[in-house]
């Protein structure tokens, strides 16, 4: 269920301020800084193209990533902010945060719906009404989940599904202590129009 760790190169801004950032940026690169982990934060910068296309792709502030940097060992990292352009929505400097395998961090775990064609309400016409596409849950660092899975197999309609009906994967747990609500499923508007009369 642990998801393949992406490599990332980056390579190490000489210079820091906003003089330096501006150099990064007009020769294709995003500035960025590493910190975490008890070291001196390092500024880096990383390829404009490369940044865009994984930004793009989805998921990038949940997936651990491994930095590749010349000279140095590989380093764990988790992406902790990326700044962007107020116009071009463009990303302008990116913050990543170390890690060592036995880290324990908050991150946002996307859900997935299974077996829509066995959930009785569903096929009567109900509507799945996802609350939370995605749920905060805390996890060790060495194995992120991709996604948690929600089985929809015999739900009824007026059916309600909670965190602490899910499965989740071993060492995550919810970061909300109360048992909150992920989806449900609703009756259709036609039905609900028949019963209030």
């Amino acid at each position: 269920m642990a998801r393949e760790i992406p490599d990332l190169m980056v390579e190490v801004r000489t210079g820091t301020g906003k003089g330096a950032a501006r150099q990064a940026r007009r020769e294709g690169y995003v500035p960025g800084i590493i910190y975490g982990d008890g070291k001196e934060p390092t500024p880096i910068k990383v390829n404009y193209n490369t940044l865009l296309k994984r930004l793009k792709a989805g998921r990038f502030l949940s997936t651990l990533i491994n930095l590749k940097v010349e000279g140095q060992p590989d380093t764990h990292v988790i992406c902790r902010g990326v700044q962007r352009d107020v116009v071009k929505d463009l990303p302008t400097h990116i913050d990543f945060m170390r890690l060592h395998d036995e880290s324990r961090i908050n991150l946002f775990i996307h859900v997935d719906f299974i077996n829509h064609e066995a959930a009785p309400g569903i096929k009567r016409g109900g509507t799945l009404t996802v609350v939370r596409p995605e749920v905060e849950l805390e996890v060790v660092a060495s194995d992120i989940p991709d996604h948690i899975t929600v089985d929809l197999t015999g739900k009824q309609i007026g059916d309600v599904i909670h965190i602490n009906d899910v499965a989740l994967p071993s060492g995550a747990k919810p970061t909300i202590e109360r048992n909150f609500v992920i989806a449900n499923i609703s009756a259709p508007s036609g039905l609900v129009a028949a019963d209030a009369e």
